[in-house]
């Protein structure tokens, strides 16, 4: 089986490498075990400019803290934004891959894919990871980024905040979140934090777990090409990477004719290191802070202008605004956090 591309994994990530290709002309084999995405996928409002036409989501305004919110959120409809990334140049092959190299893929079946191979089958070790232990209800709720308050009877231990936002077919996530830990909290004990925080809910259970500090792939590596959170290119302080995967994509495809080398600089060029350098800074802050501590670093960084927040979110290769974000959240922070901030 022989392509100009293969992709390896059919979540977000590959679906809009693989739909970015087959838009260039390009024949694309992507190779994944399943045909749904059943994980919820958010982006902040002014980033669905980057999905496919014909997408759907649903937009709220949600609260981090005590405050709503400047930038409005918006929820995936899946089934849309799949539809959406169909192209007739896709070949779907439905398998795994047991061995990638830079130019095969090996598969469950016994064939073996050849192309220029991308990796994007997600992210699997790091030193710190996000957890969450979600459950979808019928009833509605107040859309919520972060609600760092402890749930009753859980004042001590890891931090956690409730995530809890409308779905595209009417019914509301509600889940309970371990930003970062190393490791992150186990899904009992979020489930029965998710359950004193909002009552004994039932409904479709899901459950999270993924590295958030995973590094930029070398540039000169010589195996498949990581892409998504594959890459890298999931946010630390938040698990985002749906918006940057699609955002990129079509510059990948672009580049494709042009090398490995290239393709790997588009993914991971200088500014967007030193932005990755300033974020894990952050995520060691996180992973110092106290449970009191969570609840007033996040109202802080909520409090800060628009501005410092969109670009510490979204500006993946802005080193000058994610640091000028990181400069006025400490200069807002009172000394204990300051040190924090700062410590080794």
């Amino acid at each position: 089986m022989v392509a100009d591309v293969v992709v390896a994994g059919g979540g977000p990530s590959g679906w809009a490498l693989a739909s970015a290709c087959a838009r260039r002309g390009l024949a694309v084999t992507l190779v994944a075990p399943g045909h749904r995405w059943r994980a919820t996928y958010g982006l902040w409002a002014d980033e669905v400019s980057v999905l496919p036409p014909g997408s759907r989501w649903v937009t709220t305004r949600v609260r981090g803290g005590g405050l709503v919110l400047p930038r409005a959120y918006a929820v995936l409809d899946n089934d849309s934004v799949l539809a959406a990334c169909a192209h007739p140049g896709i070949e779907v092959v439905r398998a795994r891959v047991t061995a990638l190299t830079a130019t095969s893929a090996a598969l469950t079946t016994g064939e073996v894919c050849h192309g220029m191979v991308f990796d994007a089958t997600g992210a699997r070790r790091g030193g710190a990871e996000q957890t969450a232990y979600g459950v979808v209800v019928e009833e509605q709720h107040e859309a919520v980024f972060m609600d760092w308050t402890p749930p009753p009877g859980h004042i001590d231990g890891p931090a956690t905040f409730l995530y809890a936002v409308p779905l595209p077919d009417g019914r509301m996530l509600l889940e309970e979140t371990c930003l970062a830990g190393a490791p992150g909290l186990g899904f009992a004990e979020l489930r029965d934090r998710l359950h004193a925080r909002v009552g004994e809910v039932t409904g479709p259970v899901e459950r999270v777990r993924f590295p958030v500090d995973v590094p930029p792939p070398p540039q000169r590596g010589r195996g498949a090409v990581p892409f998504g959170a594959a890459a890298g290119l999931v946010h630390p302080a938040t698990g985002f990477s749906v918006a940057d995967a699609f955002r990129l994509a079509p510059a990948v495809a672009d580049t494709i004719g042009r090398g490995r080398r290239a393709v790997r600089r588009v993914i991971w060029p200088w500014r967007a290191r030193l932005v990755y350098r300033l974020r894990r800074r952050g995520l060691a802050t996180l992973l110092n802070l106290t449970t009191a501590e969570h609840e007033e670093f996040f109202d802080l960084f909520f409090a800060l202008p628009a501005r410092h927040q969109r670009a510490y979110l979204s500006g993946r290769a802005d080193p000058a605004g994610t640091a000028a974000a990181m400069a006025a959240l400490f200069r807002a922070a009172p000394p204990h956090l300051r040190r924090k901030m700062t410590a080794p």
